[in-house]
């Protein structure tokens, strides 16, 4: 299956991580994360006033959902890596876990001279959601009808796909 290592960035917003991970439980990916990965999102969300128990219960659903996401044993590799030194922990994560794919907002973190040995892609969130849809649209849209309908607020439906056939 194709291995998609989801950057904090892209797991940081809400609508954008339920996006994401809605179209991976539709088996278009294998989600993939690093605990070092959901570290830095327990920080980040509670530096932006998620409460402790709003953290918790996000990160909890996350691991309850996709028990095979979490990548260990990468620690080791993070010094052998070219990229940005902050990220360097992701890209080693990547590699272990055998993604295909980074997904992050940060693509000038992952220079394609720190990739290409590992024949590991980069690409932004909205790139990788045409992607997939590119790849099985009736999927894609399954997965976004079933994220809507979930909301209390309006809209609750994707609405009309016709403009979009063309795309």
């Amino acid at each position: 299956m194709f291995r998609a290592l989801l950057d904090t960035c892209v797991l940081f917003k809400p609508l954008l991580c339920d996006t994401l991970l809605t179209v991976a439980e539709e088996g278009l990916f294998q989600p993939l994360w690093s605990q070092d990965i959901l570290d830095e999102l327990r920080r980040n969300l509670l530096e932006h006033r998620v409460t402790e128990t709003g953290v918790d219960y996000r990160i909890g659903q996350m691991a309850k959902h996709f028990p095979g996401a979490i990548v260990t044993g990468y620690r080791s590799l993070t010094s052998a890596m070219t990229n940005d030194l902050k990220d360097r922990h992701v890209l080693a994560a990547a590699v272990r876990g055998r993604a295909d794919v980074i997904v992050t907002q940060n693509i000038r973190d992952f220079p394609s001279s720190s990739t290409a040995p590992y024949d590991i892609e980069v690409t932004d969130q909205d790139s990788f959601l045409l992607d997939q849809r590119d790849l099985d649209r009736d999927a894609v849209y399954r997965a976004l009808d079933r994220q809507v309908s979930r909301y209390r607020r309006e809209p609750r439906t994707v609405g009309d796909r016709g403009a979009d056939r063309t795309g």
